[in-house]
């Protein structure tokens, strides 16, 4: 046989082989309701459609409240119930070591965490009173305040839901989707309306999406939860980047004030930052957009594996420029303009300490210990706030608390009566950037606890370290985010200092509680140009025991080697390893 003739054979076998080698399957699908239909691909999306979360009220109010917690059927139990922001909390006295090896119901004890939704953060002191009533009475006299501008309560008994209901609806407030698949609360500015540099008053918008949309079917049953911040400051106060959908205020150079459109940002154990469509959306636009935009995840978002159900995920696989142009043309049935970035902040985005309203009259940004207050504090607060003239206050979604309408010569005697609530408007560098979630005290994903570990840490390390802070050496901000578990409440990869609850061995076998540790991390600040997530080390964890003796031995590193005007988060990250440990 000639080479040409072999050559050929080959050729022939080789597509022969090509021919027989199996096709690959098919993808299978997403769940996409568009794409794949609305047959339901796992247990969650079949409940889901069977009766809307929404519908458990009136079987909460007119059976389970009556019948008691053993008469609640378990998709009610663990799945409708989050549509009126209910979860069942940890029964008490189970180690971290057991939350992954315990069956939920196992877990879970006979009361509740009952989640208040406070859309915008914004809350008069009657409202307050109200919350912190309900705490005295039905919640053993817990209160939390959440990085989502949320106050949640807890030994909430289902008997008593239906007077809390009664209670938080006479003043205007209610637990409607505060948790589920479904928009939860709306994240606003907390000095929305009363900035002096405000660009745009997020107010109409935030109040409109509430009437419109949320406990509207329209939108609950979207493929997981949906969050939203909305921010007409030039701080960038409301953590944009990563909410599923962000509007931040920006002066466009010939269409006046308005928005710059952020889509897919989260967290959790697969943390994606938001990113920038690009697009200018004009006040007038901004709700039918925020549809939308919510519509494009209800319609295409991932449903077969709650794992990728998220929007970040539908993002990542489309990027910008289609999901805008799916928005526009599908959605809008109008092009939007483009427009311009926001700038870099110029002020911290907490808002603590005293500052002048455009009115001429001060709000007092104060901040407790990792957002652990009392009912019976909420309701002296209300009692103080009145007495010195303020009727308004607002949640943050930095775990503050920012107080209105102060009188000039209010301001000081109003911050020492804060001070003996235990919040301060002049907090330590360290009190001011610490967070934490509710941890293994009530959360049944917890492995670690977390408000206690904090306001140790706090405690300790502002001991330890006055000396820097006397002489001026400590930075103005650092953050030190503590969270009980990977799901990232608590945002650990986005903080200076970022703690991922987790179980550590030990040389005699027995785990013990401890952190992964990320650093330099943060969302765009006056420190920073843009967000950037946190730097992992290998094999970096620390004790919880020994957290206070890991954060000042890193921030005297970071004192001792830092260059010339380098933030934390710079040093973090060209650090040598060695310097972290």
């Amino acid at each position: 046989m000639t080479d040409t003739a072999l050559a050929g054979a080959s050729a022939d076998s080789a597509a022969t082989k090509r021919t027989a080698r199996p096709s690959r399957p098919a993808a299978k699908p997403h769940g996409q309701w568009k794409v794949d239909g609305k047959t339901p691909l796992n247990a969650n999306e079949t409940w889901k459609q069977e009766d809307d979360g929404l519908n458990v009220r009136e079987r909460i109010e007119s059976i389970y409240a009556k019948e008691g917690f053993d008469a609640i059927p378990s998709q009610d139990l663990h799945g409708r119930f989050r549509w009126w922001g209910l979860y069942t909390q940890r029964k008490q006295g189970i180690d971290g070591g057991k939350t992954a090896t315990l069956e939920p119901h196992e877990l879970e004890d006979k009361y509740f965490m009952l989640r208040v939704r406070i859309d915008g953060g914004a809350l008069t002191t009657e409202q307050l009173r109200v919350i912190g009533q309900i705490s005295v009475d039905f919640a053993r006299d817990s209160a939390d305040l959440t990085d989502r501008q949320n106050i949640q309560l807890h030994w909430i008994r289902v008997e008593d839901i239906p007077e809390i209901w009664n209670r938080l609806e006479g003043v205007g407030l209610s637990t409607t989707e505060a948790c589920g698949d479904v928009p939860r609360v709306i994240l606003g500015s907390p000095v929305a309306g009363i900035a002096k540099d405000e660009i745009i008053d997020p107010t109409p918008l935030i109040a409109e999406l509430g009437e419109r949309f949320i406990g509207n079917p329209l939108l609950s049953n979207l493929p997981r939860k949906y969050k939203t911040a909305i921010t007409g400051h030039p701080s960038q106060d409301v953590v944009h980047e990563i909410n599923d959908c962000a509007f931040v205020g920006i002066e466009h150079p010939e269409l006046g004030a308005g928005y710059d459109l952020w889509v897919g940002g989260a967290l959790s154990t697969n943390p994606m930052l938001g990113k920038r469509l690009g697009a200018f959306v004009q006040p007038d636009q901004a709700a039918d957009v925020w549809l939308g935009v919510t519509s494009i995840f209800r319609d295409y978002g991932y449903r077969r594996m709650r794992t990728k159900a998220r929007l970040k995920f539908l993002l990542a696989d489309w990027g910008p420029e289609k999901f805008r142009q799916i928005l526009e043309d599908e959605y809008l049935g109008y092009k939007l303009a483009d427009g311009p970035a926001a700038p870099k902040p110029s002020t911290p985005g907490d808002h603590v300490g005293v500052h002048e309203q455009k009115d001429g009259k001060f709000f007092i940004g104060a901040t407790p210990l990792a957002g652990r207050l009392s009912g019976s504090a909420l309701v002296k607060l209300a009692d103080t706030l009145e007495a010195r003239g303020s009727y308004r206050l607002r949640t943050t979604p930095h775990q503050k608390l920012v107080v209105l309408d102060v009188d000039k010569d209010q301001v000081e005697p109003l911050i020492a009566e804060l001070d003996a609530l235990g919040l301060s408007a002049r907090p330590s560098v360290f009190r001011r950037g610490t967070i934490a979630c509710t941890g293994i005290e009530y959360c049944k994903l917890a492995i670690v606890e977390t408000k206690y570990t904090a306001a140790t840490a706090v405690a300790e390390l502002e001991r330890r370290l006055a000396d820097l802070a006397g002489s001026g050496q400590l930075p103005a901000a650092l953050s030190l985010h503590i969270n009980g578990c990977p799901n990232s409440c608590a945002r650990i990869q986005t903080a200076d200092i970022g703690l991922k609850g987790m179980m550590l061995p030990t040389p005699d076998g027995d785990p013990s509680p401890g952190f992964q540790v990320h650093l330099g991390g943060g969302l765009a600040n006056n420190d920073r140009e843009e967000a950037g997530l946190g730097r992992t080390v290998r094999g970096l964890k620390v004790y919880v025991d020994d957290l206070p003796d890991y954060v000042e031995r890193v921030v005297r590193r970071f004192v001792a080697d830092r260059a010339e005007g380098q933030t934390f988060a710079e040093w973090a990250h060209a650090a040598d390893e060695e310097a972290l440990q």
